[in-house]
């Protein structure tokens, strides 16, 4: 597979209650926007806080399969963005040792850019639509 040098990833994360059942979804894009991929997965009890993350250190392995060029994260969660963009503090020790995931991650690539956007738009509705399918096919 030839690696690309910009792929652009929408990660969703999304738990039934809050902490519940948790799942994730990614749909990862070429930098004209055509998608490659699509990746859903149950990941067991969690906050929506923590699958968010999860979706976010997922996509970045994923994308690190295809390129360790440019990245771009779009994500529905302002919490995660700006905690990403460093906008926010980090106060709960799991979100802290999330986001050190998520550093060690993004430290493959040349460039990683997180963007935060509506999830009901584009391919973030795709990937809220894979969340909410692999929580279904997990029996909740």
């Amino acid at each position: 597979m030839r690696k690309r040098s910009t792929i652009r990833v929408y990660s969703d994360g999304g738990a039934r209650g809050n902490p519940g059942p948790a799942a994730i979804g990614i749909v990862l894009c070429d930098e004209d926007d055509r998608p490659l991929q699509e990746y859903k997965e149950y990941i067991g009890n969690g906050t929506n806080n923590e699958a968010e993350y999860r979706a976010v250190i997922k996509a970045l392995d994923l994308a690190f399969a295809r390129t360790s060029e440019e990245v771009e994260v779009v994500c529905d969660s302002e919490l995660v963005i700006k905690q990403l963009l460093g906008a926010y503090r980090l106060k709960n020790q799991r979100m802290k040792d999330l986001n050190a995931q998520v550093r060690v991650k993004e430290a493959r690539f040349r460039d990683v850019r997180y963007r935060h956007s509506p999830r009901m738009k584009g391919w973030l509705a795709r990937a809220d639509g894979l969340v909410n399918e692999a929580l279904d096919e997990a029996g909740f």
